[in-house]
């Protein structure tokens, strides 16, 4: 899972109504604008959605956690559907995966958020891992490569960062833009905020070299983050991570296993998404295999280093060409 880069404001009379309903909630359950034992000098706790550098730590305590010694995992689970013009959208496989997340402060009281992440598909019907899938298209069984995304980094900081560059492919540097992220109170006790990227760059898998993994020339990406968050765990000044429930939707071209080539259409991830520090509810099956075949998967980095590349730029560079079908 990449991160939401792109600002989405609220209208600026619903944006003043939300801060004035936040101020009323914060005085019917005072906070203490102090810092847990084991969060960063200046971590501001009080709640302002006008305020940068509290939305810069209320962020960075979703993403990641405060206290700088621990990981925090992400979980992600759903169905990926195939969308095919001319006929019904189809489920063709589960995904579930986890990210392993820490925090590096920086000097100027932004955080590097640094990760690991993985994604891996289930059989719909019985749950279990994939090795192999059969494409419903074509009827050609294909080996199933995961997801193993080492690093992904960004910088938490006050203003909205720039979009991945996905090693230099991806040249757009949009103006840097103050992160007021577009929260909004749900009823009396809960926080919402959505956040999306939604990218157009140069494909890593070009179609002269990768005929049938690849959908073009250019790569049409988006993703779509939605949380839901206790007002009263982003209000509570001892937690340096806050739960959360959301969900993940991604937009991308055929994944390139499926060797489908240019042929219209796309994929679509619909899934659900949280996060937790420990890795004792993510499943069984996931962890045993991650043990035994990406052991580093279990840990976050502990430093910052890069280049930070999505699926597609990480298959371009650890994957051969499948020969033409004659």
């Amino acid at each position: 899972m990449t991160e939401p880069f792109s600002p989405d404001f609220l209208a600026r009379r619903e944006f003043l109504a939300l801060a004035g309903a936040a101020g009323a909630a914060a005085t019917v359950a005072p906070t203490v604008a102090t810092a847990a034992a084991n969060a960063p000098a200046g971590f501001v706790n009080q709640m302002n959605f006008k305020d940068t550098k509290w939305n810069r730590d209320a962020y960075a305590r979703l993403q990641g956690n405060l206290d700088f010694t621990k990981t925090r995992y992400g979980h992600y689970f759903g169905a990926v559907l195939g969308v095919a013009p001319n006929e019904r959208v189809r489920e063709i496989c589960g995904f579930e995966g986890f990210s392993a997340t820490r925090l590096l402060p920086l000097e100027d009281g932004s955080y590097r958020k640094v990760l690991r992440e993985t994604v891996f598909y289930r059989d719909p019907s019985s749950g279990k891992l994939l090795d192999e899938w059969k494409n419903p298209w074509s009827g050609e069984v294909v080996k199933v490569v995961s997801v193993a995304n080492d690093p992904f980094n960004i910088t938490i900081g006050e203003y909205y960062p720039d979009p991945p560059s996905y090693g230099g492919l991806n040249k757009e540097k949009p103006p840097k833009v103050p992160m007021l992220l577009p929260w909004r109170l749900v009823g009396d006790n809960t926080l919402a905020l959505t956040t999306d990227i939604h990218l157009y760059y140069p494909n890593a898998l070009q179609p002269d070299k990768w005929p049938r993994e690849s959908s073009g020339k250019m790569a049409q990406v988006s993703e779509m983050f939605r949380f839901l968050i206790r007002l009263e765990d982003m209000q509570n000044p001892k937690m340096t991570s806050v739960p959360y429930q959301g969900t993940w939707n991604r937009v991308t071209p055929w994944l390139p296993w499926m060797l489908l080539g240019d042929k219209p259409g796309n994929v679509l991830y619909v899934g659900n998404m949280t996060a937790y520090d420990s890795l004792k509810y993510i499943p069984d099956d996931i962890i045993k295999y991650t043990e035994q075949n990406m052991p580093k998967y279990l840990e976050a980095p502990d430093k910052d280093y890069g280049p930070s590349l999505s699926s597609i730029e990480h298959y371009a560079r650890e994957q051969q060409p499948a020969p033409v079908k004659k």
